[in-house]
């Protein structure tokens, strides 16, 4: 079997005097990958993301990665010329797909679909060929191949071309757009988005609304019968509970404990964000309804402090820089109209720590989850299972996570900020036993699916595919 995703399971870097050191990644793939064991013979085909990582494609011919960089996985890395990867991947990828799928336009302005714009596409065309073809040359006889995401939606039709033995499965981590939204992009470039995940044998999404949201396009785009080759499946990814639970009691986590707790002070309720400075996590706005919450009820202030951790993403497009921006100044602005000598309202962190990050997690009694749209939403899931004293949770109706969590937790519209301030006074009023038997809830939800079982039930339902 393959899998194919433009982030591997690891990148590189050179160091002084020309050594590579390599890095092993994390998330769901990983533990994934890792759970069908080695006999399979699995590749991870992936693109190189840098200069570390061109180098050691180079190093490798072109070949697998040697194992011992690679924590045993077979991985072949594609050197994709730099330009065609930067079009593919921020041009479209990040800039269009993204956006469509997240309803994040100003379409008074935006999108232009110009002559810019078809280039761009010609990169993600080959980007996305350069992936078949290696899929291609890579495969035994009837393989399974698993390709991941909104980067390489073409992949699956290209490689049933190149390799009809084949059996292919798609999986989208993002939401799906609906189709009135999806057609904002050009006929021929939605028909061609659609078909090339319909040349998978089947097309799984995290949520049953975004699976419905991809028929619907299909059949608006291409034709009531236009699904009718593709099977559709859902798997909902949860939280790896055992890997956060012992990660989380690791010494530099306490550490990043006590650095918090002096932070927020040792009485004081924390409510606790971990996000990337996502357009679409919705940073700014939880932001305000914490300020609202502070106007509205002012026996919360210097009771609570909001933890934020929004570490920078895509800065290289300047819609991202301008969005982290605004998130520094709202939480700045919250601190020098309500702060005391005593009471920062606002911890704003801006630098990645995943140990400080479960500081957080298991500091937290109400986890704030708004985002404007989001295909699962792992954070949701991940600080009810690691919440010392247990948390409640406020997530908006537009997470994928909300159709598993939705029963114990307080949902919010995420653009209302009123409402998201209520909620967390609610939150933030439930009394400890009332908190804590909620979070046992949602994290029993959460843990339901984790990555390894996510992984080999998707490789299932594609070889029942093929007994059938």
């Amino acid at each position: 079997m393959l899998v194919a995703s433009n982030r591997g399971p690891v990148s590189y870097e050179v160091r002084e005097g020309g050594a590579l050191r390599a890095k092993r990644g994390g998330g769901g793939l990983v533990s994934g990958l890792s759970a069908i064991g080695p006999d399979t013979n699995a590749v991870w085909v992936c693109a190189a993301l840098g200069d570390g990582d061109r180098e050691a494609v180079r190093r490798a011919g072109g070949g697998l990665l040697p194992g011992g960089d690679t924590g045993g996985q077979r991985v072949r890395m594609l050197d994709i010329d730099a330009a065609v990867h930067a079009d593919a991947y921020n041009g479209i990828a990040n800039s269009v797909l993204w956006f469509v799928h997240h309803m994040l336009y100003q379409t008074p302005l935006e999108p232009v679909f110009d002559a810019g714009f078809r280039r761009q596409w010609a990169s993600y065309e080959a980007y996305n060929r350069a992936f078949a073809e290696a899929l291609a040359e890579e495969a035994a006889e009837g393989a399974a191949v698993l390709v991941q995401d909104y980067h390489l939606c073409l992949v699956p039709g290209m490689l049933r071309e190149l390799r009809p033995d084949l059996l292919i499965g798609h999986f989208s981590h993002t939401p799906w757009a609906p189709p009135d939204y999806f057609r904002l992009l050009p006929d021929d470039i939605a028909a061609a988005l659609l078909n090339g995940m319909l040349g998978a044998d089947r097309a799984a999404f995290l949520t049953h609304r975004w699976a419905d949201a991809f028929t619907a396009c299909c059949e608006a785009v291409l034709g009531p019968d236009s699904v009718s080759g593709t099977a559709i499946g859902v798997h909902g990814l949860g939280a790896d509970a055992d890997f956060l639970r012992t990660r989380a009691h690791q010494p530099d986590v306490d550490e990043w404990m006590a650095v918090l707790r002096k932070e927020i002070g040792e009485e004081r309720k924390a409510v606790v964000r971990v996000d990337r400075t996502e357009l679409s996590k919705n940073i700014v706005r939880g932001l305000l309804a914490y300020r609202q919450l502070l106007d509205d009820h002012p026996e919360w202030r210097e009771k609570v402090v909001h933890v934020a951790f929004a570490y920078p993403s895509r800065q290289d497009l300047a819609v991202y820089r301008d969005y982290t921006a605004a998130v520094r100044r709202v939480a700045e602005e919250i601190n020098s109209a309500y702060g005391t000598p005593g009471w920062n309202p606002v911890v704003l962190h801006v630098k990645d720590d995943f140990a400080r990050s479960l500081a957080a997690y298991r500091l937290a009694d109400v986890a704030l989850v708004n985002p404007i749209r989001d295909g699962m939403n792992l954070v949701a899931k991940e600080i009810p299972v690691v919440s010392d004293q247990g948390c409640a949770l406020v997530l908006s109706r537009e997470a994928g996570a909300y159709e598993e969590l939705r029963t114990h937790a307080f949902t919010v519209n995420p653009y209302d900020v009123l409402e998201t301030a209520r909620a967390l006074h609610e939150a933030l009023s439930l009394r400890p036993e009332e908190r804590a038997d909620r979070s046992k809830q949602l994290a029993a939800a959460a843990t339901a699916l984790p990555p390894a079982q996510w992984f080999l039930d998707q490789l299932e339902a594609l070889r029942e595919l093929q007994s059938s």
